[in-house]
């Protein structure tokens, strides 16, 4: 097993830290709970242990910065700080964000160490935080407030200490504006506030008299508020980039939920103009007893089957199954319908089916393909003349030899070529006869562990062929339908002739 290098796992531990998930966050809290609980008892402890000022200071800081930590936390869930996130800016969100950072750095600095007369912080904190993420009239009025408590507390860095503070958030505020109005992120924040506690420093030297005991608290203080800044403000940001991931998180879902709904709405309203195409009552035909079925796998489908009055005579029966993704293969079976309906009456199956063909094979990928089987049921003569590209044979059940026949299937579906010839066959049906057309959903929906779609469906017929096509469509659907899976549509049309 190789092993994991030092690069490795501190990219590991980065991506676990900017993840999408709240535990890191519980870890911080309780990792940063756990160090305060400890700096504490060896605070108390101080008399007894080796402790120079430095690492003195450093623990106190340390301690207040736990306690920051539960504030950001609290802060954090606030609206007001929601809003100015989604980038709200009102005067009263603005006004209330101000007093509540204000108040954060006054905190920093009351529970300041003092050193030599001056006071070791992380007033700086809040002031950097509002700005970092409300731009320079937030961090500026934080840094104000700030920055005058301190300098009501006197002492001889109290000036270098508020300007450093309102520096902080006014500073933190224009980086802001130069990000776009956009938080920086984890790592600039931590950059920043390491670069501001050094600015700081150097303006106490630069200020602060006598200098050498503005010296002296430098060089004390310069570790202590860098790390203890820098780990306030990267708990601060580490929380405001989770809160930024769950609301980008939050959009993206909305977004994808609306998108949904709408996408939805229109399936629904595609599939009622489908349905509008399919016949709303089956036709009465002379002679002729008539059930259809119909239960698309999906909103929209492209199986259909229709039943065209022609003549007074003549009925014309189309059953089709067009093969694609279901949204196109719905647009062109509404398309192949229209056609078809609009011809019937003009030209005869063979005729009708090489028209539509010519109509679609130019304008369809090659994904498409429509098996369709249409033809022309005589009523007076009990004949059915039908052309068959590539649909699956009608049954047919005769009642005087008691025995199923499956009529001719063709190899030429429509769509795959500029010109097709089908050949036409005609089958005569005498009193009592059953033919039934199904689409292969029906096939599909009606396999199971004792034998297949087709068997079970042959067998079906045989036995209720004296039944009425209704009865028959229902026993057939409720063994279908036993089997939750409907992957495919589902048509299923039956025509017994019951002539004198």
């Amino acid at each position: 097993m190789s092993k994991i290098t030092f690069a490795q796992r501190i990219r590991k531990i980065r991506d676990y830290m900017t993840g999408d998930e709240e535990v890191p966050i519980m870890y911080i809290h309780a990792i940063m709970a756990i160090v305060g609980s400890v700096s504490v008892l060896m605070i108390l402890e101080f008399g007894e242990l080796p402790m120079s000022n430095v690492q003195h200071s450093l623990l106190v800081l340390i301690e207040k910065a736990c306690v920051i930590v539960v504030i950001a936390y609290v802060v954090s869930r606030l609206k007001v700080f929601s809003d100015v996130l989604d980038g709200k800016f009102t005067l009263k969100n603005q006004a209330i964000l101000i007093l509540i950072f204000g108040a954060i750095s006054i905190f920093g600095t009351y529970s300041g160490v003092d050193v030599f007369g001056a006071m070791a912080n992380v007033r700086d904190l809040g002031p950097m935080v509002a700005g970092l993420i409300g731009g320079p009239i937030i961090g500026l009025g934080a840094g104000l407030i700030g920055g005058l408590y301190r300098l009501s507390l006197g002492g001889f860095t109290a000036i270098p200490c508020a300007i450093s503070t309102i520096l902080s958030g006014l500073l933190a505020g224009l980086i802001f504006i130069i990000n776009k109005r956009r938080f920086v992120g984890i790592f600039w924040a931590v950059v920043f506030a390491v670069l501001m506690e050094s600015l700081h420093m150097l303006i106490t030297l630069a200020i602060a008299r006598p200098y050498s005991q503005a010296l002296a608290v430098v060089e004390e203080l310069t570790v202590p508020m860098i790390v203890s800044n820098a780990i306030g403000v990267f708990i601060f940001a580490f929380i405001i980039s989770n809160l930024l991931r769950e609301k980008e998180t939050e959009k993206e879902r909305d977004l994808y939920f609306d998108e949904l709904e709408r996408k939805k709405h229109e399936l629904k309203v595609a599939s009622k103009i489908q349905k509008s195409f399919l016949p709303e009552k089956l036709p009465v035909i002379p002679g002729f007893d008539v059930a259809a079925l119909n239960i698309p796998a999906h909103e929209v489908g492209g199986d259909f089957y229709d039943f065209i009055p022609i003549s007074q005579e003549k009925v014309g029966v189309v059953i089709a199954d067009v093969a694609g993704d279901s949204f196109p293969a719905s647009l062109l079976m509404a398309l192949s319908q229209t056609i078809i309906r609009g011809e019937a009456k003009q030209q005869d199956p063979p005729s009708l089916m090489k028209y539509l063909n010519n109509l679609i094979s130019v304008d369809i990928g090659p994904d498409i393909l429509i098996k369709i089987l249409y033809g022309e049921l005589n009523i007076k003569k009990g004949c059915f003349t039908y052309v068959n590209a590539a649909h699956l044979p009608p049954l047919l059940f005769r009642d005087s030899t008691k025995e199923l026949e499956e009529l001719y299937k063709g190899t030429k579906s429509l769509g795959r070529m500029g010109e097709i010839e089908l050949e036409e066959h005609e089958v005569k049906m005498e009193k009592g006869d059953v033919l039934l057309f199904y689409t292969d959903g029906l096939i599909e929906a009606l396999d199971n562990s004792d034998g297949s779609g087709e068997e079970l469906l042959r067998e079906i017929i045989s036995q209720d062929h004296d039944l009425s096509p209704s009865q028959m469509i229902e026993n057939i659907k409720s063994k279908a339908l036993k089997s939750e899976m409907n992957p495919d549509d589902l048509i299923l049309a039956i025509l017994k002739a019951n002539m004198s």
